[in-house]
């Protein structure tokens, strides 16, 4: 059944995909997503008749177009969003901003803290380098974390 649905309908849902999304490539892959659908819904499928079949994958296809159109509306709008937020943003600024969060941390919390968050080291390693257990090394970080956090608010 599907291959015969599939031999019968392909090239006609390919040609009126191409024509509606003027893309070979993205006709290709919905039409193809149109069948991967029908065989989801096989309950639903095999009790329409050669005619409805027809008709659902023809509807389907313009679902998924239209689906596909939509989301490629809002990703485009999100990409416009971020590069007018990228013309804006000075990563010079960050980093001064870091470093005077960073400031006001001791000066052995805040190696911790580098050694932890931008070298990668973990909590057990940094036990083993500084004789304190690592339970108090993930306390510390907490409360550190807490603080900078309690800032930047």
């Amino acid at each position: 059944m599907w291959e015969e649905l599939y031999e019968k309908h392909y090239k006609e849902l390919l040609r009126y995909a191409v024509a509606a999304c003027k893309n070979l490539a993205e006709a290709e892959d919905v039409a193809q997503e149109v069948f991967l659908k029908a065989l989801q819904n096989p309950d639903t499928f095999q009790d329409l008749g050669p005619s409805q079949k027809r008709a659902w994958l023809f509807r389907s296809l313009k679902n998924l177009m239209c689906d596909r159109y939509r989301r490629g509306q809002l990703e485009n709008a999100y990409l416009e969003a971020r590069q007018e937020q990228a013309e804006y943003w000075d990563p010079g600024i960050q980093e001064t901003e870091n470093r005077l969060l960073l400031a006001q941390l001791t000066p052995e919390d805040r190696t911790l803290f580098h050694l932890r968050y931008e070298e990668g080291y973990s909590a057990s390693e940094l036990s083993e380098m500084f004789h304190i257990p690592a339970g108090t090394i993930r306390a510390r970080l907490s409360r550190m974390r807490k603080l900078l956090k309690n800032m930047l608010e």
